[in-house]
């Protein structure tokens, strides 16, 4: 699923277990057009641009779909193509906005500006920004936006299209609770010196598993065997697996590379490890704790997985990990290049979420509340340093780096 892309400087940490889309169109008497987007058909933003004529960007505005238009004639068509999906979102329609610039461009600059932007010093993000019809870099605070503009005049992209912001830089999370059986997603898990939590459980050829965060591993990319205890490594039976699946990552090579240059890039912070024999587990289930954003840690139910992926900037995404608990805020960008502060990797396609989020938190599942059991969104994996944003890898990408996951 391509929404956009980003880029986003992360400063890994860990906390030590000793611590703790023609024209317009009018009524018709026939059958109404199928809709281009289906009500639980993950969004392609490629699809929509090459279907809709004058298409800037897609996004939710308080429960309403608002779509970017370079071109007002083509409302109509816009209308019929997105129909299914105001529906099942429960809106009556859609809002059309005037866009300055088309899709297809704003990607095309996206891109460029990703892949030398990084070698500017201090980049936090690269961002195609849906809700605002441009290309967005975010930069350390006290870093000078006129090297940017520069960069992305030198590239031939437009100042009108480009906003460069002040932003914190993001922070790859690690740091405890409860041993809890059958082990469902959210749980702090230990692995040697560090915690984590529990993205969650899923079945992998056969190998019944769970999946966390790739940094949560003893060494990020590569399979080492890295062995996990729930919750900690000194208590009794608290060994519950081993890392089986985690891909190396991959350096840029040249311009028409996905991966900057000079950068490691993979497309999720994701590893896969196997159960041991005997240990019960829950597929398809999260634990659920009293409310969200109030900081409790206390287990009071479990959330059901039902579905996976179809976010949009606008949704409200939630996670449950070790630390914060149960956090959920607005997804403010998706498909984000987002770079490590510290290290010189690169995740591309990531996605960003204004919630709460603290230390230990990487591996905790993200997820869509559907009111009628929850859609699996991702793993979380990074934050930024005041904890008020957390950073995630679509499931799409995971399963495209892990293999076919059944997840519930």
């Amino acid at each position: 699923m391509r929404f956009r892309r980003m880029a986003v400087r992360i400063t890994g940490f860990a906390i030590l277990a000793a611590v703790a889309a023609c024209s317009d169109t009018g009524p018709t008497t026939g059958p109404e057009p199928t809709p281009l987007i289906r009500p639980q058909q993950p969004l392609d933003m490629a699809s929509l641009s090459r279907a809709l004529p004058g298409f800037g960007g897609l996004f939710v505005d308080h429960g309403v779909p608002t779509v970017y238009l370079t071109d007002p004639g083509q409302r109509g068509l816009a209308e019929q193509l997105l129909a299914g999906f105001a529906r099942a979102r429960g809106a009556a329609g859609i809002r059309v906005l005037a866009a300055r610039f088309a899709y297809r461009d704003l990607d095309t600059w996206f891109q460029q500006v990703s892949n030398e932007g990084f070698a500017q010093g201090n980049v936090v993000f690269v961002d195609l920004d849906e809700a605002a019809n441009r290309v967005l870099v975010g930069v350390e605070r006290g870093a000078a936006h006129a090297n940017i503009r520069a960069l992305a005049a030198r590239l031939g992209v437009p100042a009108e299209a480009l906003t460069v912001r002040d932003v914190e830089p993001i922070h790859q999370l690690a740091s405890l609770q409860d041993q809890v059986r059958p082990v469902v997603a959210g749980l702090q898990i230990n692995f040697p010196g560090f915690l984590c939590s529990l993205g969650f459980n899923a079945v992998s050829g056969g190998q019944n598993s769970f999946v966390t965060a790739s940094h949560c591993t003893t060494t990020q990319g590569g399979v080492e065997g890295t062995q996990y205890f729930q919750s900690l490594s000194s208590q009794p039976n608290s060994f519950i697996g081993t890392e089986v699946a985690d891909p190396a990552y991959v350096r840029g090579k040249g311009k028409n590379s996905p991966c900057p240059k000079g950068r490691r890039c993979r497309m999720s912070d994701a590893s896969r490890a196997a159960y041991a024999a005997g240990v019960p587990f829950t597929l398809g289930g999260i634990a659920q704790t009293s409310g969200p954003n109030n900081g409790s840690l206390v287990i009071t139910g479990t959330f059901t997985i039902v579905g996976e992926g179809g976010e949009i900037v606008g949704d409200v995404a939630n996670k449950v990990g070790r630390t914060t608990g149960w956090t959920q805020g607005v997804i403010t960008n998706t498909c984000v290049n987002t770079g490590v502060s510290g290290s010189n990797i690169v995740q591309l396609c990531q996605n960003f979420v204004s919630a709460g989020v603290g230390g230990g938190d990487s591996g905790s599942d993200v997820f869509l509340d559907t009111g009628a059991g929850v859609r699996l969104l991702g793993v979380l994996w990074g934050g930024n340093g005041a904890g008020t944003q957390f950073v995630y890898s679509p499931i799409a990408n995971v399963e495209q780096e892990l293999g076919p996951l059944t997840t519930f």
